[in-house]
C-alpha cells in the first residue's frame, strides 16, 4: 500500500500494478515523485533549442514504487493523447519522468507537469522519431499492460 498523496495528484498508474493507494490504482502528486531516485538529463532536443537539463524520478524507480507487473506502458496526455513505452527502455536508457526543465518545475503551458525524457544525444539511436513518439509532455496517466 502507498501513502495517499497529500497536494493536488499530478499522476496516476493503472494496470498490472501491486502497490496502489486509491481505488485499483496509484496516485501521486509532486511531492511523492520527488522522493523517489531521481536523475538528470542534459540534451538537446527537437522542441526546445540548445541543451536543456531535464531533472525527474527515474521510470524504473517508479515502476519499482508501484510493483509494475508489465511490458509496456499506454502514457496518456492531458490531452487524451496517447503512446506506447516498451518498459524495457527504463532500465536500458535512464529514461526519467522529468518535472524540471533547467532548474524549473514545468508548467502545464510548457510541456509540464510532467515529460519523458530520454537522453537523446547519448545514442543517435535515440534522437530519432520512434524515441521522440515515446516523450510524451504533458503527462497524465500510465497504464501499465
Amino acid at each position: 500500500m502507498l501513502p495517499k498523496p497529500t497536494g493536488d495528484v499530478i499522476l496516476t498508474i493503472e494496470g498490472k500494478i501491486g502497490a496502489t493507494n486509491a481505488d485499483g490504482a496509484a496516485d501521486f502528486d509532486l511531492a511523492m515523485l520527488e522522493e523517489l531516485e531521481t536523475a538528470k538529463i542534459k540534451t538537446s532536443t527537437p522542441w526546445f533549442n540548445g541543451t536543456v537539463e531535464f531533472e525527474g524520478a527515474l521510470l524504473t524507480s517508479l515502476m519499482d514504487r508501484v510493483k509494475a507487473n508489465g511490458a509496456e506502458l499506454v502514457v496518456t496526455a492531458l490531452n487524451d493523447y496517447q503512446a506506447p513505452v516498451p518498459i524495457a527502455d527504463f532500465a536500458q536508457y535512464g529514461t526519467i519522468l522529468a518535472f524540471k526543465r533547467d532548474g524549473n518545475y514545468m508548467p502545464v503551458s510548457d510541456k509540464g507537469p510532467l515529460f519523458i525524457i530520454y537522453p537523446y544525444d547519448s545514442d543517435a539511436e535515440l534522437s530519432t522519431q520512434k524515441f521522440y513518439s515515446r516523450s510524451v509532455w504533458q503527462v497524465r496517466r500510465l497504464t501499465v499492460r
